[in-house]
């Protein structure tokens, strides 16, 4: 069955197309079998690194070949793509890790190909963005993802400001070697949010560590281990300012069954006793057990 589905997406690999490809951002086991049928397939693969890229190829003994695209020379690569295409083939975008595109190169390559008139198709596949997101125990539907913070202090306090009152998910990267600056920030603008600090996420050492900004910050001077590796930072929606208008006794309800009781059966008893809106009850629930954890 497995062969049967590997060689479809072989099949539906075609001339004149550029296929932006999701790579894993970790654990190599987690690409797509339609991944690997493109890059297998393609003419050409477009790598951010081609060294790292080299790797991923040779552990499923691909052979392809690699060109370097990357931030400071993908205008003048694109027109070398382009004319790829015209002559009729087939060409991969990759970056080191997760999805070309998204905070990596391959945004100027895309457009300036869909420009020209080619086909781009997108082969979907691990997202530490998604990853995070996902084991964060946030209901709300819409989230806003920032990508990487600002290196510079100052321009970190002006963003943070802007989310003091957010009551949506925030979702951005950060670096190791800036991580300890930047929750010192948070706690200066942010002293009310919960976070959660998802690192190395599907490898080996693989931490999601949830809490006030104090607390992730304490975990972090005890632990240095903490402090490396790819990072996702993950602010939870500000359920103070969305349940201002639930009556005190409600909220008072919510607070002493999400003490013993699981988050969702926590909701649905609320919603019984209370008749308001279980969602509304969940995320006020959820807000109080990492308040209190």
């Amino acid at each position: 069955m497995m062969q049967k589905h590997f060689q479809k997406a072989l099949d539906s690999v075609v001339p004149q197309t550029l296929y932006v490809v999701a790579t894993p951002i970790g654990n190599l086991a987690d690409i797509t079998l339609r991944a690997l049928a493109v890059l297998q397939k393609v003419d050409l693969v477009c790598a951010e690194d081609t060294r790292v890229s080299a790797q991923l190829l040779a552990a499923y003994g691909i052979q392809a070949k690699l060109i370097s695209v990357r931030e400071h020379n993908e205008q003048q690569m694109a027109d070398k793509i382009i004319a790829a295409l015209q002559n009729g083939q087939s060409v991969a975008q990759i970056s080191d890790a997760g999805t070309p595109a998204v905070c990596d190169p391959g945004a100027k390559l895309v457009a300036r190909v869909r420009a020209a008139g080619f086909a781009i198709v997108p082969i979907v596949g691990a997202s530490a963005v998604m990853a995070a997101l996902s084991v964060a125990g946030i209901a709300e539907a819409h989230f806003y993802f920032h990508g990487f913070l600002p290196p510079k202090s100052g321009e970190r306090l002006k963003l943070f400001q802007t989310w003091q009152h957010a009551d949506y998910p925030i979702i951005a990267f950060e670096t190791p070697h800036r991580i300890t600056a930047t929750l010192n920030d948070m706690a200066n603008v942010l002293p009310h949010k919960n976070i959660m600090l998802a690192r190395e996420i599907s490898k080996t050492f693989e931490t999601f560590l949830s809490g006030s900004i104090h607390e992730i910050q304490t975990i972090l001077q005890q632990d240095n281990n903490q402090s490396r590796g790819e990072m996702v930072l993950v602010l939870y929606p500000d359920v103070a300012e969305k349940t201002t208008m639930l009556p005190e006794s409600t909220q008072n309800i919510v607070k002493i069954l999400a003490t013993d009781l699981p988050t969702k059966q926590a909701a649905e008893l609320a919603a019984q006793i209370t008749g308001e809106s279980k969602k509304e009850l969940y995320q006020l629930a959820l807000h109080f057990k990492n308040t209190n954890h």
